[in-house]
């Protein structure tokens, strides 16, 4: 068995051990043997971390599954910045009732209506400007909190959004991805 040094000084390979250094090559003429099997080494070592590393980024980018909230009673807080919601995509299990924290941190008024599309149909002809006691529908004055529960007790996709004039159209809505339990 032949093992190398690196010299410290030229980074080049030294002589091996046990027999004689391989002679420098001449000028304008390719290295042979060791220097060449070193740059191959270098190149196939690089290119092995590289994909090791694409191989880890790979691995670490899927999306991860969406968190299922429920069964039973669970509180969301949702944010409104920008006139938009934050979370906007939630996933419950069926059966789960929603307490919505409503958060405006903005300087204008919002509402927050959770239902099916008949609901939002209603809402969107804007013939209500404030909203009582109802589940799922809450009006939040700006910089305030509101609070609305909601009952999600079948599976499938529920909207929720505002629709006060421009709101719904700048994007302000978002789905609630219901489970089985």
């Amino acid at each position: 068995m032949t093992t190398v040094d690196v010299a410290e000084t030229g980074g080049g390979p030294a002589e091996p051990s046990g027999g004689p250094a391989e002679p420098a090559p001449a000028p304008g003429r390719r290295p042979r043997g060791g220097a060449l099997r070193w740059v191959a080494a270098a190149v196939v070592a690089a290119t092995v971390a590289t994909a090791a590393g694409y191989g880890v980024v790979a691995a670490t980018s899927r999306p991860a599954e969406p968190e299922v909230l429920g069964p039973g009673e669970v509180a969301v807080q949702v944010d409104v910045e920008h006139s938009l919601f934050t979370p906007d995509r939630l996933t419950v299990a069926e059966g789960t009732r929603v307490r919505f924290v409503v958060v405006n941190g903005d300087p204008l008024h919002h509402e927050l209506i959770v239902g099916p599309p008949d609901v939002h149909a209603r809402h969107a002809e804007g013939t209500e400007a404030e909203h009582p006691s109802i589940p799922g529908e809450v009006s939040v004055d700006l910089n305030a909190t509101a609070v609305t529960t909601y009952t999600f007790d079948e599976p499938g996709t529920v909207e929720f959004a505002c629709h006060l004039p421009g709101h719904y159209e700048h994007g302000m809505r978002g789905t609630v991805e219901v489970v089985p339990a």
